[in-house]
């Protein structure tokens, strides 16, 4: 379930509602916004399954007035490494001028009777700074159908550094609503950062 709003005082209150190891993650968070305000937050949990384990994880962004924080939280159960269970918490801190694209895939039912301002039923929130970059490649052609020459690669690449999916069914409306309120937040962040100043 994702939350959003703003002011330190919400964020500290949406990682307590979460219940993923709530000291931890606030401890982790509030250290990297430091003495920041906070315009806007989103806090993400998902459970997974992996294998036979179910496993879940918490994901939290933060945007201030100079920064896009992002924090995740993993919890692994004991191994070699460690005779008991342990979490592993990260934070990354983004000045806004680093952040070079924030994409919103939103997915909705009916397209041909959509009208303006209905929910998606999914919403996709994609944020890239250029520390993640993917690469697809695929076998260049020419237009001969015959041809049996190597033409190389052609293909392109796109920043991918952070993907937060969302969906109405598995998290609820007020999620689909919050992220897009968030995104919306950080891409005029990220514009203000861009435009020349005179």
């Amino acid at each position: 379930m994702a939350k959003t709003g703003t002011t330190t005082q919400g964020l500290r209150a949406a990682i307590e509602r979460s219940g993923y190891y709530p000291a931890l993650v606030a401890e982790a968070v509030e250290a990297a916004v430091g003495g920041e305000a906070v315009a806007s937050y989103v806090v993400h949990q998902e459970t997974t399954f992996d294998a036979n384990e179910v496993r879940r994880h918490v994901t939290v962004l933060v945007l201030t007035p100079n920064r896009f924080i992002v924090s995740h939280t993993d919890e692994q159960a004991a191994d070699t490494s460690s005779p008991t269970p342990y979490a592993t918490t990260s934070t990354e801190s983004v000045k806004l001028d680093r952040i070079s694209s924030v994409v919103v895939s939103r997915v909705v039912a009916n397209p041909e009777s959509y009208t303006p301002g209905t929910l998606p039923r999914e919403v996709v929130l994609t944020i890239g700074w250029g520390a993640v970059s993917r690469i697809d490649l695929e076998p260049a052609a020419c237009g001969d159908a015959n041809c049996d020459a190597d033409h190389g690669y052609t293909g392109n690449t796109t920043a991918d550094d952070l993907s937060l999916r969302v969906s109405e069914a598995g998290d609820g409306p007020d999620t689909v609503r919050q992220t897009l309120a968030f995104a919306q937040a950080l891409s005029e962040a990220t514009a203000a950062t861009a435009a020349p100043t005179r």
